[in-house]
């Protein structure tokens, strides 16, 4: 089941109006808002009953929108992201600018580090690539509950609380891989806080 241009669209509006939406990504289902908009980010917690002081990822649905989002990435980071997205990780990086505080921080308004999300998106999803605007997103589920492959998986109450739903049928199911690379500027260092979709040995060959 593939989602078009409409459904792009929809998203991108949900988006800018303040709405949270349940949408697919390359992983498993996702809750995701405006990381900018604090009424939203609100919502988004409430709805997953999601400590405030935990942080989300950022997603973008194209690659170059996010590196010219995050102009004061290194040479060395950048190529980072390069070499692992699009695809099913999320990087953790130094937030130099501190952008997207509501996302990284939301109980303090503020962090020193951002988790990036940018999804492989094949034919289902290809259509969320004309999404041009930023989404902070988490897991559809509540918070320490198994993810959502598909949206029966999805718990009612967030379906209900949701702006809009979008449904591509079932996904890969497994989570992304959470990458750290905090100190991968200062001497190649990375390290695996989740693992995930992506496995070890691909990291290995990507980041060396």
């Amino acid at each position: 089941m593939a989602l078009d241009d409409h459904d792009a669209r929809r998203l991108s509006e949900c988006l800018q109006g303040g709405g949270v939406a349940v949408f697919p990504t390359d992983t498993v289902y996702g809750l995701g808002c405006d990381p900018e908009d604090e009424r939203a980010v609100r919502r988004l917690y409430q709805l997953k009953g999601r400590p405030a002081e935990r942080p989300a990822a950022v997603m973008f649905f194209d690659l170059e929108r996010a590196l010219t989002a995050l102009s004061e990435l290194s040479a060395a980071e950048r190529a980072a992201v390069r070499a692992l997205l699009p695809g099913p990780v999320t990087l953790v990086l130094p937030n130099r600018g501190r952008r997207f505080p509501l996302a990284c921080a939301p109980a303090t308004g503020g962090a020193a580090r951002l988790g990036l999300r940018v999804p492989l998106l094949g034919t289902p999803l290809a259509a969320l690539s004309a999404v041009a605007r930023p989404m902070m997103q988490s897991s559809a589920n509540r918070s320490g509950q198994p993810d959502a492959r598909r949206l029966a998986d999805v718990p009612e109450t967030l379906l209900r609380g949701a702006d809009l739903v979008l449904d591509a049928g079932e996904l890969a199911g497994i989570s992304s891989t959470v990458v750290d690379l905090l100190n991968y500027e200062r001497d190649g260092a990375w390290s695996v806080v989740r693992e995930g979709a992506l496995g070890a040995d691909s990291l290995k060959r990507a980041l060396g």
